[in-house]
């Protein structure tokens, strides 16, 4: 029987990543505290659906891995700080048995994204952007790719191959 508090720690994967997607969009930026919700609510829905310890200590190690690489890319300006902490806190969630689909998913959105910026950054900017900030800035930096975009895309994609998914729906 699926519990109500499952059914909550289990939703805070795609919330947060829908919420960081957004922000990212509209500032260019990923708060914080939307990776550590991602981390502790990991975590939380340990305690109601009780996975088994040794693919939890495999999605932690690969998180840790994640992180690793995405400071790597930071540090090389290749992609943003929260990019790398997003990327990480998802990882976590996917595990191990979902990570290829995972990465292929957002590598698929990410090149739509980035080819959909490239074409509307080619665009002159019309006057409609002065009403929506955030599609200014949008379209002034032709440098920046909101990524959180696409891992929000690859994550949503892939929540089904989770461990937590499927302990709670069946797979």
């Amino acid at each position: 029987m699926i519990s109500v508090a499952s059914l909550i720690v289990l939703s805070c994967y795609p919330a947060a990543l829908i919420i960081a997607a957004f922000n990212d969009l509209y500032e260019f930026k990923i708060p914080n505290w939307v990776s550590i919700l991602l981390i502790v609510s990991y975590f939380l829905s340990a305690i109601f659906l009780l996975p088994p310890p040794t693919a939890m200590f495999e999605s932690l190690m690969l998180s840790i891995g994640a992180l690793i690489v995405g400071f790597i890319l930071f540090a090389r300006s290749i992609i943003g700080g929260g990019d790398a902490k997003l990327f990480a806190a998802s990882v976590l969630w996917i595990g191990f048995p979902g990570f290829a689909v995972f990465l292929l998913n957002m590598a698929l959105a990410g090149a739509f994204l980035a080819l959909f910026l490239l074409l509307f950054r080619k665009t002159p900017a019309l006057p409609i952007y002065a009403h929506a900030p955030w599609l200014l800035r949008l379209h002034q930096r032709p440098r920046d790719i909101p990524y959180a975009v696409a891992i929000c895309i690859g994550g949503l994609l892939s929540f089904q191959e989770t461990l937590y998914f499927q302990l709670v729906f069946g797979g």
